[in-house]
């Protein structure tokens, strides 16, 4: 059963997510089914995220979500742990982690507010596992002015990816733009619609390879070596 199934056949708590996440969630978290996980979701609502998350990763994932509202406690069930708090708040990040461990997983659908992504963002990213995947959603509020986003807004976490990208080429800018973090510890990030997604991992061997033969180059050395033979 994929995940967009799975949805449509939902009976239990409620679920919000714009029909063309579910090919982002399945591209990227697919390989990660029925392995011994922890999964952080960020803002938990009716809770019906986290039961979806925990029939998909199945029954060695350990689904954790964070929310401000307490009421959202009451959500709780086996496989299912929340925590009441404020996610740009990173002592309370930090308390998460002691408790559950490092993360391989994190979805932020949390406020949404420019401020709060990438205060989340910036201590949870270097804290999740190096093969992990970071996931932040709704990102067309970065577009809106009353979540701190606007096309124009430096702090906009859509303009902040921008200059990720750039940091993921470093190491071809000639010196012009400086190794961070994402050049060292992130394979790739890719950009969707409301969606960004970071891919941890590191490249220890960056250069050309070459393999096989070049049938061009084949023939130059046969003709080179008729010349030869000839001339002897």
């Amino acid at each position: 059963m994929n995940l967009w199934h799975d949805f449509l056949t939902n009976t239990g708590r409620r679920v919000d997510k714009w029909t063309h996440y579910f090919p982002i969630y399945e591209k990227h978290l697919k390989d990660w089914r029925n392995r011994t996980l922890t999964f952080l979701e960020i803002g938990v609502a009716k809770g019906g995220s986290l039961q979806m998350w925990k029939r998909y990763f199945g029954p060695m994932a350990t689904i954790v979500g964070i929310d401000i509202n307490p009421h959202c406690k009451e959500v709780e069930e086996d496989l299912i742990h929340v925590r009441i708090g404020d996610q740009s708040d990173s002592k309370f990040l930090a308390g998460l982690i002691d408790e559950f461990g490092q993360f391989d997983i994190v979805i932020d659908d949390g406020s949404h507010k420019m401020e709060h992504i990438r205060k989340t963002f910036d201590f949870l990213y270097p804290t999740i596992s190096k093969n992990g995947i970071y996931i932040i959603e709704d990102l067309h509020t970065a577009y809106w002015e009353k979540y701190g986003g606007g096309i124009e807004k430096a702090d906009s976490f859509i303009n902040i990816c921008k200059k990720f990208i750039d940091e993921l080429n470093a190491d071809h800018s000639h010196g012009t733009v400086q190794q961070t973090f994402i050049t060292k510890h992130t394979f790739g990030i890719s950009i969707y619609d409301s969606v960004i997604v970071f891919e941890r991992g590191t490249i220890p061997l960056k250069k050309v390879v070459r393999s096989g033969t070049d049938p061009k180059l084949r023939s130059f050395k046969r003709a080179v070596k008729k010349v030869k033979n000839a001339l002897t």
